[in-house]
């Protein structure tokens, strides 16, 4: 019964049922390819243009994509003869099916909304948002795509990213590195902090004003604790942080200080 079906179908509609295939392939193709060319020819106006951030024109780049990607879905169902407004209304029932029952991707999408409002940070940023620590590389329509320091692609929901809280290390001039240095007890602590303010002085991209912070920051049975704090920009944080490390070295070595022994415990007798 279903191959005699199958063959009357075939034989009455099968050939308008075929050019309507066709139609509909045809269709796919070149509007992709249309969609291509206009989302190119977008990104090329916001280059040009300079006054849309690479955030922003990202973020409104997938929005025009998922709108256009809509429109020639609902042009190849008029070439098989589904009337547009009927599936409208389809879609706007499945919509709130779907967001009733997707209702966390919606807070990612809303977040996304208010991240582009706000703008606490931009693509090329280093920021912690929603625990990972990275270089921003994306701000999509559900999640932020953040470059880890270890060279790992993260992707955070933006509900996570904007419900928690955001540090942009990018947006300020610069920032402070914290190290610190430990000085026997026999060595004069004076003595070892203006050597090491010479010496961190000379650190490349280490900025003179302000500049470095090099104090008794506690004392401990070895000896004082001394805080190794320059300030840099972001870009060369790392860079300052290890050269700081070598120039404490380096430093206490050509003067000749003893390396911090731990007092030995009284015995009981």
């Amino acid at each position: 019964m279903y191959v005699e079906t199958i063959v009357n179908f075939l034989s009455t509609q099968g050939v308008d049922f075929g050019l309507k295939l066709l139609g509909a392939l045809a269709a796919w193709i070149v509007g992709r390819w249309i969609i291509s060319l206009v989302l190119r020819g977008f990104n090329a106006a916001v280059a040009r243009g300079k006054k849309i951030d690479a955030t922003l024109a990202k973020y409104l780049t997938s929005i025009l994509n998922v709108v256009l990607n809509l429109v020639l879905v609902l042009a190849i169902l008029d070439i098989f003869g589904v009337r547009t407004t009927s599936f409208a209304a389809l879609l706007a029932g499945a919509g709130l099916a779907i967001g009733l029952a997707w209702g966390g991707l919606l807070t990612h999408f809303a977040a996304g909304v208010f991240m582009q409002v706000l703008r606490p940070f931009k693509v090329g940023d280093f920021v912690q948002a929603g625990g990972i620590t990275g270089t921003v590389h994306e701000v999509g329509l559900f999640g932020t795509t953040i470059v880890t320091p270890d060279n790992v692609l993260t992707i955070v929901g933006n509900n996570k990213v904007f419900s928690e809280s955001i540090q942009n290390y990018s947006t300020l001039p610069y920032r402070r590195v914290d190290c610190t240095a430990k000085v026997a007890n026999s060595v004069d602590a004076n003595d070892a902090i203006a050597r090491l303010k010479e010496s961190v002085a000379k650190i490349p991209n280490v900025m003179a004003t302000p500049a470095p912070d090099i104090e008794i920051l506690s004392f401990t049975p070895e000896g004082p604790l001394l805080c190794v704090r320059p300030y840099t920009h972001t870009d060369h944080y790392w860079q300052v942080y290890f050269d700081t490390h070598k120039a404490v070295v380096s430093t206490f070595g050509a003067a000749g200080y003893p390396v911090p022994e731990t007092p030995l415990a009284p015995r009981n007798r």
